[in-house]
């Protein structure tokens, strides 16, 4: 596929609604904070790289790695129940492969848990036991495990709830049941990091998908948390960044490239693995995606539960939304307090309600408040901001925008651009190519355009690129050159403003803001699923 010059400009600094910048979705939304377990923290959507040779082709790069992570902030030594999913939920990851803001494609994710109820002998009665294990665990359904969890998938065609619905099962026996491995409980339990990675491997899928030639990989089970970020300082007024902000030379300002805080905990990742021919529909290759949970209309509460797991909640009624994400951090700090439920309960295809978030953002001047400085200090001034409301309402012209757009948020990606090697992933995706090259001019030397805004991977540092587009840093590169026509958004009338160097604050340096925290460094496996082996419960902390 042929890209202008000017379109990979806008890719590399555009990267979210708002470009906000400061954590991935955790703990977003009023109501979620009530129900963690289905609490969306991250939605990764990538062209897989494992084993890919240098042209990009090999491995597995003709297919495309979907992950949505839910249950921030797991306490690895968080006994005795750990983070099994909700079996009175229903988790998704949608797919839109024709540019309409409606899912065509979605992946229905349910969980059960089976108590087998394990006892002990004492005296002459047998007694059940109050852990989830009994021994050490090493296989799948392991007999010494007390609770087991498995999971279903079913992939609906057209609507979520009124389309056509199908089974994937296993490649090999053709069962519809997915074992899913036991949260890392610790040494004694599990074994090292690395014989915990060994038994959690034995827990990815095989499988067959109604409709798709080719088949594909499936996994959910705990994953060390991945966000690069200083959480609790940055939601204290910005506490520890603020030279950074305001100083970008200042690299080491929270010192030794950041403190990866969360990075102690775990999440649970749903991770799919799927041939790119299989998502996409027809001549359009661009694919827009996100994760959803939802959950019953009604709960019943019983004050005198039988014996039973999870016998205390009886849950029945109409499925309703709870959770919503596909950019990273546009509900958490892009989306008003007030409406922050009503966005993780909404659909792509009614995304104009919030339009004023996105075009009028408070983030720049949230951060001349935290950060002391006067107004008009940071935040541009070319309002409304159609240079950052294009990549949320639409996509980038020959990028990731499909053929004939309808307004909406979510994930976009490319199914034609090559992926590249772990070791060779530039961690600013296409901006740090322009920057690495020497600027647009030079772009035929670049080696990765498969990075975020084009979709996102796990090293992609979407916070640094954010900051970047919220402070003004494509008006500056682009200086005051209309080539890009980022003065009008297309497809919604009367927002139109004009993107000039003039009307950014911070000049040159807001092409250069970073948080000093470096997402590079996380730890990452270069093969499905991706994510890292979660911390052990048993380490010392």
């Amino acid at each position: 596929m042929k890209f202008k010059r000017s379109s990979i400009v806008v890719a590399c600094l555009m990267a979210t609604v708002a470009g906000s910048a400061m954590a991935s979705s955790h703990r977003e939304a009023p109501f979620i904070t009530t129900s963690p377990k289905v609490d969306g923290t991250d939605f990764y959507m990538f062209r897989s790289y494992e084993d890919v040779k240098a042209d990009g082709t090999g491995g597995r790069s003709d297919y495309v790695t979907l992950i949505a992570n839910y249950q921030p902030l797991q306490t690895p030594y968080g006994g005795p129940n750990y983070f099994s999913m909700d079996p009175n939920a229903l988790y998704e990851i949608h797919i839109d492969n024709n540019g309409d803001a409606k899912e065509d494609i979605t992946f229905q994710f349910k969980f059960k848990n089976k108590l087998n109820d394990l006892g002990l002998k004492i005296g002459d009665k047998q007694i059940s036991t109050p852990l989830i294990q009994l021994g050490k665990i090493s296989e799948p359904n392991d007999q010494k495990l007390n609770l087991n969890e498995s999971y279903t998938l079913n992939v609906v065609r057209g609507d979520r709830r009124k389309g056509s619905v199908s089974s994937v099962v296993k490649a090999t026996g053709g069962s519809k049941d997915f074992e899913k491995p036991v949260d890392y409980i610790g040494s004694k339990t599990l074994g090292s990091a690395a014989e915990y990675e060994t038994y959690a491997q034995r827990h990815i899928h095989n499988v067959t998908i109604p409709g798709c030639s080719m088949p594909g990989k499936v996994f959910v089970g705990q994953r060390q948390e991945g966000f690069a970020v200083n959480l609790g300082t940055v939601f204290d007024l910005v506490n520890a960044e603020a030279t950074v902000l305001l100083d970008p030379a200042n690299k080491d300002a929270v010192g030794n490239g950041g403190k990866h805080v969360i990075q102690k905990s775990n999440v649970t990742s749903i991770a799919l693995e799927v041939h790119k021919t299989c998502l996409t529909a027809g001549s359009e290759k661009v694919i827009g995606g996100w994760t959803t949970a939802s959950l019953r209309q009604a709960r019943l509460l019983n004050g005198k539960p039988g014996s039973a797991h999870q016998a205390s909640e009886k849950a029945g009624g109409a499925w309703v939304q709870v959770s919503r994400l596909g950019n990273p951090l546009v509900n958490e700090l892009v989306i008003g307090l007030k409406d922050k439920d009503k966005f993780n309960a909404s659909k792509p295809q009614d995304d104009g309600q919030f339009l004023d978030y996105v075009v009028r953002p408070t983030l720049p001047r949230l951060l001349e408040v935290a950060l002391g400085t006067a107004e008009g200090a940071l935040a541009p001034t070319n309002l409304p901001r159609t240079d950052l409301a294009t990549v949320f309402l639409t996509g980038i012209t020959n990028v990731n925008k499909p053929a004939t757009p309808t307004a909406s948020e979510m994930l976009r990606l490319n199914t034609d651009l090559a992926p590249v090697a772990a070791s060779e992933q530039n961690r600013l995706g296409v901006a740090g190519e322009v920057l690495r090259v020497g600027g647009v001019a030079n772009l035929s030397a670049a080696k990765d355009l498969a990075g975020f805004p084009n979709g996102r991977r796990p090293k992609d540092d979407v916070v640094d690129i954010a900051l970047v587009a919220v402070l003004g840093g494509l008006c500056v590169i682009n200086g005051d050159d209309d080539a890009l026509k980022l003065n009008s958004v297309p497809g919604v009338a009367g927002v139109t403003s004009a993107c000039k160097l003039a009307s950014v604050p911070k000049g040159a340096d807001s092409a250069k803001i970073h948080d000093a925290v470096d997402q590079a460094t996380v730890p990452f496996l270069d093969r499905f699923p991706y994510l890292n082996t979660p911390n052990s419960g048993s380490a010392t902390y």
